[in-house]
């Protein structure tokens, strides 16, 4: 499926997202449309047949209708495609080099968040407050009239504006033109202090609301900042600084004190101490020498390490994480979604309220059109629904901001939401209670070589416990086999050799001898006869039981392990961690199927934490999937919906914990916004509520709402 990315540079207003969102989702051309109003950027799913050049124009074109000012950039990777004179931005400069924008036009607008309160706005409000203040300090006549015009003009004159041009393009009921209607209405009826106070908090509000957002938004852009900027590629011994995209897999590079690890790699020459904060939120540094891994993203903070490359830059730690944060505002909460849609019908209802308290009281006799019409102007101040479309989205975001600091990484709102809910845990065993370092500890006949050589073609742990127990040299096997759930098989001296589980010796009819100890067994047979086993045991991680307790604290109510392991080996486990239940001697698809019978309950969510390529499936099956970053495969990753980069159980808790304020404040903020607006909305019917007390249910409670959802989550 098609997906053409648009920036919307300007566009803040919930409810004109909500109206072009509508319209490009009910074009044929389109399969889903989706604004992020807080990266001021939009997806376009396109259908099959829809031509991408002609979109380009549909957009632009539906865009301009709702928001006319708003810049539209067509997003190409990291580069921006505009459809405008020069960069399309207003922007007088020609020169590519100095953008700052981020649309690729090559312009600087960073000073347009930077200086929300600056010199302009403070002479401007200067200025109008001083002739608002002499107004009112004026005993009436002409002049108090006019100053209060002036002040009003002052404060009020680009809202004015903007209304009467959309007005002309025929988009009526925006903000801009609820407050121009009311503020007019109100000085019709003589409330001449009442309409300028207004516009001048109404102001205020704005350039709050607008600071709050960009500040939110600067915040959330920091967590992008581990993308590195260049790499130092070692070519014949000399040092060549290049874009990390041009290096390839094998390539040697340098990575000097100070600089960022650009890509993941082993070390090949060095020792220094590694800042890993921004993977995995730990605080104290790590050491690395030769022969360990190191992942993209961390900081060198002293010494020089050379590097052998391993993945590409498209497949670097840093550049998928930089994928989950970036796309994790497109996986929307249930909330988000209901706020989305609630938006588009809030604002016409309370309109359309506004015009019924207008005319049927008057109509009725019920007392003079004045009366009426001054409490109807109170309904059209309180319908905007800017604080809950702003502030629910944000809440989320910041959320998942919290956790990713934390090394938790979340790859939506609606995985934050189930974050929340978790009841049951349910656990892989082998590098994820366990550490996943394996030592042969038992060897029953002659088998420690055959074993060997069949495991040296493979990287799990156990097989690489196994080869550097024999400590020899090695030949090669042939026909290796992967016999999945099972073992391997491979060709030695004409014959077949199995390495496996019971279960394949089961398979296969050939008598074996049960072992009895702790421990993972690798029963050997060659040629259809059983030669002995080989025993190797795991150990479980440090602090594990304390993360497990960290959890039931959160209310985890139900701890389950599933492991392909043997029963008597998942037993000890689950004795000495106390868990609630174990299956054991599993196969892939026995873990789905545990796991599909278990999802259904109504707010009972299950999460499932694993690390290897044959977790994937039940991390999809799961109600939510738990991956281990740091030494979790690529497909375990890619299934999960959250990511621990450090493989640390404890801060699944941490997560919890993040994720049940992130709900309680997106609660607040619903409870508080819809609370205050219905409450003035039915205050003004007898005359009650004030358009002060209108204007604070809409900015007000915007603002508020939003400094609500920049609070510390963690």
């Amino acid at each position: 499926m098609a997906e053409m990315k648009v920036a919307l540079k300007g566009l803040t207003c919930a409810n004109c997202a909500g109206k072009i969102e509508d319209t490009l989702s009910k074009l044929s051309e389109t399969q889903e449309v989706s604004i992020n109003l807080l990266r001021q950027e939009m997806t376009v799913k396109l259908a099959p047949n829809a031509s991408a050049e002609e979109m380009q124009e549909t957009v632009e074109r539906v865009v301009h209708k709702f928001e006319p000012e708003v810049e539209v950039a067509f997003l190409q990777g990291q580069k921006a495609e505009h459809h405008h004179e020069h960069c399309g931005c207003g922007c007088e400069e020609d020169d590519e080099d100095d953008c700052g924008c981020g649309c690729g036009c090559g312009h600087d607008h960073a000073h347009g968040d930077e200086n929300v309160f600056g010199r302009k706005f403070f002479l401007r409000f200067g200025i109008g407050l001083a002739v608002f203040l002499a107004a009112v300090f004026l005993h009436g006549g002409t002049i108090r009239t006019i100053l209060y015009i002036c002040a009003y003009l002052i404060f009020g004159y680009d809202v004015l504006l903007r209304a009467a041009k959309h007005i002309g393009q025929g988009k009526v009921f925006d903000e801009n033109f609820l407050m121009s209607f009311s503020t007019i209405g109100a000085l019709y009826l003589g409330e001449m202090a009442e309409a300028v106070f207004v516009m001048l908090f109404y102001q205020v509000g704005e350039a709050f609301q607008e600071y709050a957002v960009a500040r939110s938004r600067k915040s959330i852009t920091a967590l992008l900042d581990i993308r590195p900027d260049f790499a130092h590629l070692i070519v014949d011994d000399e040092e060549r600084k290049v874009d990390p995209s041009l290096v390839h897999v094998g390539d040697m590079i340098l990575v000097k004190a100070g600089e960022r690890i650009p890509l993941d790699g082993v070390i090949t020459e060095g020792h220094a101490m590694l800042d890993t904060a921004a993977l995995t939120g730990e605080s104290l540094p790590r050491s690395v020498g030769a022969g360990d891994q190191v992942l993209s993203g961390c900081i060198n903070m002293d010494g020089s390490l050379k590097v052998r490359v391993e993945r590409g830059f498209g497949e670097s730690t840093v550049m998928k994480i930089l994928e989950m944060v970036e796309n994790a505002s497109a996986k929307k909460s249930k909330t988000e979604k209901f706020i989305t849609r609630f938006a588009r019908v809030y604002t016409p209802i309370v309109v359309l309220l506004a015009v019924l308290v207008a005319v049927l009281p008057p109509l009725a006799g019920l007392g003079k059109f004045s009366l009426w019409f001054g409490r109807a102007l109170v309904f059209l101040v309180v319908s905007c629904p800017c604080a809950l479309v702003l502030s629910v989205p944000l809440t989320y975001f910041a959320g998942i901001g919290a956790a990713s600091k934390c090394g938790i990484l979340v790859k939506g709102g609606g995985d934050l939401d189930t974050l929340s809910r978790l009841k049951t845990v349910v656990f892989d065993k082998t590098g994820t209670l366990t550490k996943g370092r394996f030592s042969v500890t038992e060897v029953k006949g002659d088998v420690l070589k055959p074993a060997a050589i069949g495991e040296a073609m493979s990287n799990h742990p156990i097989a690489q416990a196994i080869v550097q127990a024999y400590k020899g040299e090695l030949p090669a096997a042939q026909s290796y086999q992967e016999l999945g759930g099972y073992g391997i098989s491979y060709e030695l001296d004409g014959e077949t050799v199995l390495l496996g589980n019971s279960r394949l010796m089961e398979h296969e009819k050939i008598a074996y001898e049960k072992a009895n100890g702790i421990g993972t067994v690798v029963y050997v047979a060659k040629g259809g006869k059983f030669l002995g086993y080989i025993l190797v045991a795991d150990t479980l991680k440090e602090n594990i039981a304390d993360s497990l307790a960290a959890l039931r604290k959160q209310g985890i109510r139900k701890m389950v392990m599933l492991t392909g392991d043997r029963r008597e080996t998942a037993a000890a486990v689950a004795e000495e961690l106390r868990l609630d239940e174990f299956h054991s001697e599993l196969l892939p698809e026995n873990k789905v199927e545990w796991m599909e019978k278990q999802k259904g309950a109504e707010g009972d969510k299950t999460a499932f934490v694993g690390d290897g390529i044959n977790d994937a499936p039940v991390l999809a099956a799961a109600d939510l999937g738990i991956a281990m970053g740091a030494i979790g495969s690529d497909a375990a990753i890619e299934a999960a919906d959250v990511v621990l980069m450090d493989d640390d159980i404890g801060k699944l808790a941490v997560g919890m914990k993040v994720a049940r304020n992130t709900r309680r404040i997106v609660n607040q903020n619903v409870t508080f916004a819809l609370g205050f607006k219905i409450l003035v909305l039915l205050l003004s019917i007898p005359g009650i509520a004030t358009m002060w007390m209108a204007v604070f249910a809409d900015v007000g409670v915007c603002v508020l709402a939003i400094l609500n959802a920049m609070r510390r989550k963690a």
